[in-house]
């Protein structure tokens, strides 16, 4: 590697993105039980009878409500297709409220597959070590004084966003 200030700043940049990258695959392919070390699905876990108990209590409210607003007198809910309307209503609704957890986890599969599927045909199938080709590394170290201050620019450029993305980093994770 060469001891050039500007090759050793485009190596940083280059090292920088290749750990994002690995880290974004890590957090793509992980499931919601392992993100964290699992903190955050033991969270969900723990309120998730609370939450079912409200949406269950909603439910049936809405339901009535729901039966009010679409028959004008209890004579229609005999009728066998307003019944059979409504049963199925409450029916889908009980589904998801009582399954929505185990939904929520078939929900992420799916698109964790799907995101599996695009990276890997696409080429990404794995965290893919980002190299600086040794002929710019040579043209950099060829470069005069005046030749190297877009050189300049760029390393300093990305000083500002390597930092942003620090920061925008440690806000996600601390959120």
């Amino acid at each position: 590697m060469s001891d050039n200030w500007i090759v050793g700043n485009l190596q940083n940049s280059i090292d920088t993105w290749n750990s994002k990258l690995s880290e974004i695959w890590t957090i793509v392919t992980q499931s919601p039980q392992d993100f964290k070390g699992g903190q955050i699905w033991n969270v969900i876990v723990n309120i998730h009878g609370g939450i079912q108990a409200i949406a269950l209590a909603l439910l049936v409210l809405f339901f009535v409500v729901g039966v009010m607003k679409t028959c004008g007198s209890f004579a229609e809910v005999k009728k066998p297709e307003h019944a059979l309307k409504l049963f199925i209503r409450f029916a889908i609704a009980k589904g998801v409220v009582t399954y929505g957890l185990e939904l929520l986890l078939s929900f992420f599969k799916i698109v964790q597959g799907i995101v599996t599927t695009i990276m890997n045909s696409a080429g990404f199938g794995g965290t893919i070590q980002t190299v600086l080709p040794s002929e710019i590394i040579t043209a950099i170290e060829k470069c005069g004084f005046l030749e190297s201050i877009p050189l300049w620019a760029i390393t300093i450029i990305r000083r500002f966003i390597h930092n942003g993305i620090i920061l925008c980093y440690d806000f996600i994770c601390i959120w």
